[in-house]
């Protein structure tokens, strides 16, 4: 017999809506920050990198080297608004105090999760495409599996978004809510080949490079773009799983034991 209280649905389809919609209106309301500054951004991206670099780096595994930065620069934005959205959206409640409504409320752990991780992957992976479609005016683009481009896509910013919410729940203050993306992810993203290929390093870094977690993110990616990536495929897409079962256990275990959520 089941435990579900009667009149209780299962699963609260309209509270994760209610949260999901309240977390994409704040995205709309901060147009210039959500959207406008990560595509200019890209943009000089191309400006210094593409056209500075580019004139002496022509190609690099047969792809102009314009072209071939694309991938990294998506994954570059990717990663860090995915972070800001998530941790941002489950930290507000925390700092003004409605964290405790949103824990007495009708909805389970889980459906906060989907609430937040999923309005946060969607700002997310929008934004990538809009980026995407920006380097389009700049270079010219193939892309030789777009199905797989858009799953990973998808997959890399539910990811990301699951790992900035438990950075969101853990931060107790502004500083480090922004401590992790800026002074870890993001260098890890500049050393993972957002702008070169690994194999260009010596034998030693290159060895030491593959230690970096976010270079199968980004090789995986850009695979989806040119049919080859620093790693293969397969490792790409089982280190981008693992990094989201690590990061789901983690959120159950703060939601279990209430981490920096009950006090």
């Amino acid at each position: 017999m089941s435990s579900q209280p009667s009149g209780v649905p299962a699963f609260n389809g309209h509270g994760v809506w209610a949260i999901y919609r309240f977390e994409m209106a704040r995205a709309l309301r901060t147009v210039w920050q959500s959207i406008v500054t990560p595509v200019i951004t890209t943009a000089l991206y191309f400006v210094v990198f593409g056209s500075a670099i580019g004139s002496r780096m022509t190609e690099i595994d047969g792809v102009p080297y314009g072209a071939f930065i694309v991938p990294g620069l998506i994954m570059l934005s990717l990663f860090t608004q995915s972070i800001f959205n998530a941790s941002f959206g489950i930290y507000f409640p925390k700092f003004t105090g409605t964290i405790y409504e949103l824990l007495s409320a009708p909805v389970s752990p889980l459906e906060i999760v989907v609430a937040y991780v999923g309005a946060a992957a969607t700002k997310s992976a929008v934004l990538g495409l809009i980026i995407l479609a920006t380097a389009a005016f700049f270079v010219p683009l193939r892309i030789l599996h777009p199905v797989e481009m858009l799953a990973f896509l998808i997959l890399i910013s539910t990811t990301f978004s699951v790992f900035g919410f438990i950075i969101g729940i853990w931060a107790n203050g502004f500083e480090q809510l922004q401590m992790i993306p800026m002074l870890v992810v993001t260098p890890l993203t500049f050393l993972g080949g957002s702008f070169y290929s690994i194999d260009m390093l010596p034998p030693m870094w290159r060895t030491i490079t593959l230690f970096n977690p976010v270079v199968y993110l980004i090789s995986g990616f850009r695979w989806t773009f040119y049919g080859s990536g620093d790693v293969g495929i397969w490792a790409s897409l089982a280190a981008t799983l693992g990094f989201l079962l690590v990061c789901l256990m983690v959120v159950g275990w703060m939601f279990r034991t209430g981490y920096r959520l009950k006090n």
